[in-house]
């Protein structure tokens, strides 16, 4: 067996959310969607059965949330 990873895995660009059992505190599975619309339809799916957290979006490696919280104050 070889040497295990130190540096943690690059994500995809596009809309992350995170899924977990409901009542549950351990960390949960990260889901990516390419547009906004499916991230929502995806949040729709899973909220029935699971917890759902609105992670964002990720683009070359940053998290674009904070622009867009910004943009919503403003408004």
């Amino acid at each position: 067996m070889g040497r295990p990873p130190t540096r943690p895995a690059k994500l995809k660009d596009g809309f992350y959310i995170e899924v977990r059992n409901e009542g549950s505190k351990a960390n949960g599975i990260k889901i990516r969607r390419d547009t906004k619309e499916e991230m929502e339809m995806a949040i729709e799916d899973y909220n029935r059965i699971k917890d759902v957290t609105v992670l964002g979006e990720l683009k070359n490696d940053k998290w674009v949330n904070k622009k867009e919280a910004k943009a919503a104050k403003k408004k």
